[in-house]
């Protein structure tokens, strides 16, 4: 999954910091998008997921106008699934890694 960022996902626009660079908060937002769509061809009718841990490094600024790839792998499967994440910025450099958990649930408990 690919993102551009803007104004509205900088660290002041999201109130993480002060500085015009990818927040923290949507980075992470991205990352969690990423594990979504990894998970859902496993999942059973009725199932969902909802975020349970999240294990992430932000190592280096992006700026306004900069892309972002954003990946997830599974590494552990069951009813809590644990994804490797990773963020690679335009320039090949990683912007930030780690492991997002998510737990496997029936949706119509959220009903």
């Amino acid at each position: 999954m690919r993102y551009e960022v803007t104004d509205d996902d900088t660290a002041s626009a999201l109130g993480s910091g002060d500085v015009p660079v990818l927040g923290t908060p949507r980075l992470i937002a991205w990352l969690e998008a990423a594990t979504v769509v990894e998970a859902a061809p496993r999942l059973a009718d009725g199932q969902t997921t909802v975020g349970a841990a999240i294990r992430v490094r932000h190592r280096r600024p992006t700026p306004v106008g900069g892309t972002i790839d954003v990946y997830a792998t599974l590494t552990t499967e069951g009813d809590r699934l644990t994804f490797d994440v990773s963020a690679i910025d335009g320039d090949g450099h990683y912007v930030a890694d780690g492991e997002i958990d998510r737990v496997v649930v029936e949706r119509a408990a959220f009903g």
